[in-house]
């Protein structure tokens, strides 16, 4: 009974040659879809992704929740809504199939941050807007698309036919909706807009209409909301009710759809007004469950018509069927269920069930602990169900089929009667050939029609659509216009002679098997509710064809309603889609397309019972269908014919398809455009459309064809000339749509003028002016070199319709550069550049001048050119000199471009000093004075650098070096060269000194194999030679060697914020692979650098390095390269980045004399000083009762130590300070509680009380300080008048009472109360004197009369304990008072265990008064004190709570 729901998770992709082949065919075609095709977990949402293997974390875009078909009346909102998903975030746009979008008046598309919902808003809808509407989802890695409907339901103003009011014309529907909009008032716009709004708009609608009482509203438009519900009877809302609630499938929609177009106006209205379909809704709905931790959950519920599938949703997220979430349907589809299993304490909320736009919802109430037994936890899992529930969900399931049934037999019964009253008395009925004979409407080219190709080498084919059981349904219709009705039983002949059949051609797929992937395509799209996308499985228009007995007529007609290309390119996508399918389905899939048509044979039979016009005169033909399996897997259908007449075979032909359809143009008023598109055969003539009417060859349009490929060339665009194109070619058809724009642009005369170099001189003005045409208004602005040009004194911009010019006036030097103007109107862009060169005197030659040589017969010296030329190429230079200690000045004369200058006229030892001038056509420039140039002196260059080997062998050694960093003032003419054997003391000259190296290098090859040399060179100018250089490194002349190996065990040792320590182990020696390291380089590379520096320049030979220099906090990349004579190895590097920071360590405190307490008088300076050891350097918070101090405390943080300083205290700062030390090794804290106190003043009056003969109680008026000071007690000192001295007859009391025990009679007593804290003791509250002295009498001696009394009694407590809060580590006192006699036994206990016996409690009785002390209070101390008194008469008890606070 239970079929386990359709998992629609998405497959997991097969890349096989099926796929590679289609990617192929889609980059040959052109096609813009190329890619590889997935199914989504939404039905009717077709996924392309673009790559086959997608990055870790990435994914192509679906759809979450596609937007659902919406059915609105003329003038009202309608709004789409989509919620999509993908990694990148998919960018969304929306289209529509029969015309664009651009008056974002009417559209308008928003997102919804707070839901993620991306939302289609059209206002005020009319029949134009009637259309399919596609989403689109798409990022880099592919894109996601679905289709929905928008239904506008016209007024019916009885038209002569049904099928004619559907294809009314855009002019009269316009008109129209025009005149409804004019009628409707501003009540009805309101509320219109209220019921199409969400809630959060509620309020701003109201204000925009001036309605103030939103309550009222509110309750008024639920009632609106409730009666719109129930008042949908438009067309398309009739079908798709059927469809979704009643469970019919498409070909009973289509059957009624030729119903409605074979009957009047009036039948129409009939079936209007009596079959009102409501959404789908709860018969039964989930309920409350409670279960324990790891038992199953159960929800359950009935729906009032069949739906595949509900939605199940916990906390805003989708269940999926798997192993958490078992969801279960019903066979019939109105049963629901779903299963949760091992409930967990996270798996308690509301869990909810959506059915198309209705939803209930239920708590899962998962309990830990429960007394249950196993019967009654069974019991509670049913909750939902209660008692017998799968009795009576099946019994109620059963009720609403039978409900559903008798409404449609309700509906079918008015349209028979209604027939049959108007029906012609001279027409016969039309009645069916045999029991099983079902009727299919041939709605012409519509939702998931297809045409089917049989094999080349087939004789004769038949168009037919194949059913499980051998059922065969034929399309029929009717080919005249007097609205009568064709029957077939199950042989498929005609019941009335004279009619018509019409067979649905189906076509079939390229890549499918012929046949079966069509019944596939229509079992996967009846499964997934395609029927709503209005898309053909096939990519091609449909065609059907008329036959008739012994003649065959084929009608082509074009379907208003299909398409454009971006249809075609959802068809790609229904193609691959299929494919990506298992090429094996067993016969289960038969059987799920018989689910979905349950109600047809309802309907079937209920129609065979109407009398139409016409009567079946064909004789019965039986048709059997085999099913079998080829060795593809793939289950094919074969017939077998039985006796009887059959309709003539006819051969279908596949017709022309498009190879490469349409493709939008944005085209320029006044320029040409061209659409171009490529068709399967050359011998089509097709034909081209713009908004529905031909054009034709004429001075706008030129249409070629070049074999298969057919264009349309607009030779001029105009304004008018935008719109929608159409080719069609044998009954198929793709669309454009040419949008015609007027951006700004420029004549390319005056575009080329504009481009020249403007050139002016300093101080002259400059202008620039370009005329211009484009749709206005035209935003006009100047840029010069990048920077926005404003009006101002030098600069003035003139705008006009046609023209700008601008002026700058004075220019200078500096405005030199680039000049750009850029205009923009709504249509576009355009920017045009030129260059303003403004020309000036030359800057003076830039110095100093430098010698090239100097003798005592001429100076050679150069110089640089002038900076900035001033816009003029330098023509030549002026020359003066001076000779050192004259005044006056010679001039040289002029020498050419070139700056150097060749001196000869000068004498030996002689100083001179020359000017320099650059002359270009624009004048002469500053003059550019050199220094003081001697000639003749003896000047000898410097030594040059070492030299460095370059290779070395047995026979020969080659060296290079540098010239040296000074001349002498002179060239140099060349170097000679030395050598020294390693131990020697000799140089010996390597070259003659007539035989000068000219050169920078040298090859030595007087050398001995074996032995090690060093090497060193001199510079020769004029003057001579000059120093020798360094001496180079000790080379061996022998060949080369192997480089080493890499070194291993590369380690960082120590770290610091200057400086890391590395250690490493030498390469091993391999003969003839690596030899023997020699030494070692260290290199370091920041993060944020790419370049490697080394460390060391000679190479070290210890095997650790001490890198210094670093940053502190810095990253850094570390390796060691090892070296020798044969080269380098190759690097080892660190395989982690090193930070310049020491060797992380945990915040710790290093002062152990830290003060856990402070007192601190009112009014002085509270400082902490804390120490501590931490690496890096850590975050330090102070925190007053775990909250930030405030800005009035000074923090002083220094490396290893914090101090907060409260420079005059108050009482308010009393507290707990703590300090928070935190790095990335762990965080410290340490608490120390400062009390900020004065000297307490003195407790109020003091009273004496005598509550047991022989005591006094003294009570006393609590200080002022109490209620600021918790630690303030009180010290009572008593006064004997027998004495004369106080004694301290109790300490440390927390509370105003005391009970003074040995009070003698006759004498007097004085008690003093003192209050004190921690920082002293207040001036003393002094008592009346108690008692009087006894005055000495006569001893008389006289017996009274003597009454025996019983002075027993059980004990009562005269002072209860008193609640206490103490300090954690301070002292507790709590005390009572206790009368008994006999004298009570007391006992303490501390959550009701006895204390008695505990060494931490002092425990007193003195005379009745029970005391208990703590002297350090923990929080182990804090608890329930229970004192008991009993003796032989009775028991008393009293008990008090001591809390301990941190």
């Amino acid at each position: 009974m239970w079929n386990r729901a359709k998992n629609t998770g998405p497959s997991r992709i097969n890349f096989s040659l099926v796929h590679q082949y289609i990617q192929r065919f889609n980059e040959v075609s052109g096609n813009r879809s190329a890619g590889i095709r997935i199914k989504s977990k939404i039905p009717g949402v077709i996924i392309t992704q673009h790559v086959a293997n997608l990055p870790e974390g990435k994914s192509a875009p679906d759809f979450l929740c596609k937007p659902l078909p919406v059915s609105v009346n003329e003038g009202k909102f309608a709004i789409f809504k989509a919620m999509v998903k993908g990694d990148p975030v998919p960018e969304v746009s929306w289209r529509r199939t029969k015309g664009n979008m651009s008056d974002k008046e009417k559209f308008q598309m928003k997102y919804d941050e707070s839901t993620g919902e991306h939302i289609l808003e059209i206002r005020k809808v009319s029949a134009i807007e009637a259309d399919t509407y596609k989403c689109y989802a798409a990022n880099e890695y592919g894109k996601a698309v679905c289709s929905t409907t928008l239904t506008v339901n016209e007024s019916l103003t009885n038209p002569s036919d049904f099928r004619k009011l559907l294809r009314r014309s855009k002019v009269e529907t316009e008109e129209e909706n025009q005149t409804n909009t004019e009628d409707e008032g501003t009540n009805t716009r309101f509320w219109d807009a209220m019921l199409n709004a969400d809630r959060k708009d509620y309020e701003r609608i109201c204000n925009e209409f001036g309605v103030s009482d939103l309550h009222s509203i509110l309750k008024r438009l639920e009632e609106r909301k409730k009666e719109r519900a129930q008042n949908k009877t438009n067309d398309s809302v009739i079908k798709g009710q059927m469809q979704k609630g009643t469970g019919l499938s498409q070909l009973d929609i289509n059957l009624l759809d030729t119903g409605l177009n074979q009957m009047d106006s009036e039948d129409v209205k009939l079936l209007l007004k009596e079959f009102k379909l409501s959404n789908v809704d709860f018969v039964v709905k989930i309920q409350e469950i409670n279960v324990e931790v790891g038992e199953d959950a159960l929800f359950e519920c009935v729906l009032t018509h069949p739906l595949p599938r509900v939605t199940w949703m916990r906390k805003g997220s989708v269940l999926e069927d798997g192993e958490k979430y078992n969801i279960t349907v019903s066979d019939h589809k109105l049963i629901h269920k779903l299963l949760i299993r091992d409930c967990k304490q996270q798996d308690k909320g509301i869990y909810s069930a959506v059915a198309g736009i209705t939803s209930c919802n239920a708590w899962l109430v998962v309990e830990v602990e429960s007394n249950l037994t196993s019967a009654d936890k069974k019991k509670t899992r049913k909750t939902a169900s209660a008692d017998g529930a799968e009795t009576d969900l099946e019994k109620v399931a059963k009720q609403q089929q039978i409900k559903n049934r008798e409404e449609m037999e309700k509906i079918l019964a008015a349209m028979k009667a209604k027939h049959e009253a108007e029906q012609p008395t001279g027409e016969k009925p039309l009645t069916a050939c045999g029991r099983d004979s079902e009727i299919i409407a041939l709605t012409g080219p519509g939702k998931n029609s297809g045409a089917v190709k049989d094999k080349p080498d087939a004789a004769k084919a038949r168009a037919s659509f194949e059913e499980q059981g051998g059922r065969e349904k034929v399309k029929m219709s009717n080919s005249k216009a007097d609205g009568t009705v064709l029957k077939s039983d199950a042989s498929g002949c005609v019941t009335s002679p004279g009619e018509q059949l019409i067979a649905d051609e189906l076509k079939n797929n390229k890549h499918t098997k012929s046949g079966q992937e069509d019944f596939d395509k229509v079992t996967d799209a009846i499964e997934e509710g395609h029927s709503e996308d209005n898309e053909d499985f096939t990519g091609s228009s449909n065609k059907s064809k008329r036959i008739t007995y012994g003649q065959e007529t084929d009608h082509r007609e074009t379907d208003k309603n299909e398409a454009g290309s971006d249809e075609d390119e959802d068809v790609e996508d229904s193609k691959v889609t299929n494919l990506n399918h298992s090429k094996t389905q067993d016969a289960t899939n038969v059987n799920k397309l018989c689910v979905q048509w349950h109600y047809n044979i309802l309907l079937s039979e209920t129609l065979k019972n109407l009398d139409f016009k016409g009567e079946s005169t064909c004789p019965e033909e039986h048709t059997e269908y085999n099913e079998t399996e080829d060795e593809t897997g793939v289950a094919t259908h074969s017939k077998h014919k039985r006796q009887g007449p059959l309709i003539e075979d006819t051969v279908i032909d596949p017709g022309v398809q498009f190879i490469c359809g349409l493709s939008d143009v944005s085209a320029i008023i006044g320029e040409a455009a061209e659409l171009t598109c490529k068709v399967s055969s050359e011998d089509c003539e097709g034909a081209w459309f713009r908004d529905g009417k031909k054009i034709s060859p004429d001075d706008n349009f030129t249409i070629t064809k070049d074999g298969t490929i057919h264009k349309l060339i607009i030779i001029t665009c105009k304004e008018e000339l935008s719109g929608k194109y159409r080719f069609e070619a044998d009954s198929r058809k793709t669309e454009a749509i040419i949008n015609v724009k007027d951006p700004p642009r420029f004549q390319p005369e005056d575009l080329c003028t504009f481009s020249k170099p403007v050139t002016v001189k300093v101080g002259h003005n400059a202008i620039f002016k370009l005329h211009f045409v484009g749709y206005e208004p035209i935003k006009i602005q100047w840029y010069r070199e990048g920077e926005k040009l404003q009006g101002d004194n030098n600069t003035k911009i003139e705008k006009s319709a046609s023209h700008s010019r601008l002026l700058l006036s004075r220019c200078q030097r500096k405005d030199t550069g680039e000049i750009k103007i850029k205009l923009k109107n709504e249509h576009g862009f355009i920017e045009a550049i030129s260059q303003l060169i403004v020309l000036d005197k030359p800057t003076s030659p830039l110095g100093p001048a430098e010698v090239t040589e100097s003798s005592a017969t001429c100076i050679e010296f150069s110089w640089r050119p002038p900076k900035d030329d001033g816009g003029s190429p330098v023509i030549n230079y002026i020359l003066e000199r001076q000779q050192v200690g004259r005044n006056t000045w010679k001039k040289i004369g002029e020498i050419p471009d070139v700056p150097s200058y060749r001196d000869t006229n000068v004498d030996r030892g002689r100083k001179y000093c020359y000017r320099i001038r650059a002359v270009t056509a624009e004048g002469v420039s500053q003059v550019m004075e050199t220094d003081e140039m001697q000639a003749g002196t003896l000047a000898f260059p410097g030594p040059p650098a070492p030299p460095k080997v370059v290779s070395a062998c047995d026979d020969c050694i080659n060296l290079s070096w540098d010239s040296p960093n000074k001349t002498g003032g002179s060239r140099i003419l060349g170097y000679i060269l030395e050598k020294r054997k390693k131990g020697s003391n000799l140089w010996t000259v390597v070259n003659a000194s007539d035989e000068l190296i000219k050169g920078k290098k040298y090859d030595v090859k007087d050398v001995v194999a074996g032995m090690e040399y060093e090497f060193r060179v001199t510079a020769i100018n004029i003057s001579g030679a000059g120093e020798y250089s360094n001496p180079s490194e000790f080379v061996f002349a022998r060949d080369p060697k192997k480089p080493p190996g890499k070194v291993t065990g590369l380690k960082l040792t120590e770290t610091s914020y200057t400086h890391l320590v590395l250690t490493w182990t030498k390469p091993e020696e391999k003969l003839g692979i690596q030899d023997e390291a020699k030494g070692y380089f260290v290199e370091i590379r920041p993060a944020d650098c790419i370049e490697w520096s080394r460390c060391n320049s000679p190479p070290i030979i210890m095997t650790s390095f001490r890198v210094k220099g670093l940053k502190s906090m810095d990253m850094y990349w570390v390796r060691v390269i090892a070296t020798n004579d044969g080269g380098e190895s190759v690097p080892e590097e660190l395989a982690n980045y090193v930070i310049a920071m020491p060797s992380p360590v945990r915040p710790k405190f290093t002062n152990h004399r830290m003060k856990s307490f402070i007192v601190v008088r009112a009014g002085n300076s509270v400082r902490i000083t804390i120490n501590f050891e931490a690496l890096p350097r850590p975050v330090i918070m102070w925190l007053k009762d775990n909250v930030p101090v405030t800005k009035r405390v000074t923090i002083s943080n220094s490396d290893g130590s914090s101090q907060m300083l409260i420079p005059s205290s108050e009482r308010s700062d009393s507290g707990i300070y703590s300090i928070l030390v935190k790095n990335l090794a762990g965080q410290e804290t340490f608490s120390t509680e400062v009390r900020v106190t004065d000297d307490p003043k003195p407790p109020g009056l003091v009273e004496l009380e005598e509550n047991v003969p022989g005591t006094v109680t003294v009570i006393w008026e609590p200080s002022p300080d109490e209620k600021r000071d918790d630690r303030l007690h009180y010290t009572v000192s008593k006064l004997d008048s027998t004495k004369r001295t106080w004694s301290t007859v109790a300490d440390r009391l927390f509370n105003n009472k005391f009970t003074a025990c040995n009070i003698m009679h006759g004498r007097e007593y004085h008690f003093r109360v003192y209050a004190k804290n921690d920082m002293g003791i207040s001036a003393p509250s002094e008592s009346p004197t108690w008692g009087t002295e006894r005055k000495k009498e006569k001893f008389v001696v006289s017996l009274p009369t003597r009454k025996d009394c019983d002075l027993q009694c059980a004990p009562t407590f005269l002072v209860p304990l008193k609640l206490h809060t103490a300090p954690k580590g301070y002292e507790c006192y709590m005390s009572c008072a206790v009368k008994g006699n006999p004298k009570p036994r007391i006992t303490w206990y501390r959550n009701h265990i006895s204390i008695n016996t505990d060494t931490n409690y002092y425990i007193s009785n003195i005379c009745g008064v029970c005391s208990l002390l703590i002297l350090h209070v923990s929080p182990k101390d804090m608890g329930e004190y229970t004192i008991t008194a009993e003796n032989t008469l009775g028991r008393a008890e009293c008990f008090t709570v001591l809390s301990v606070r941190e």
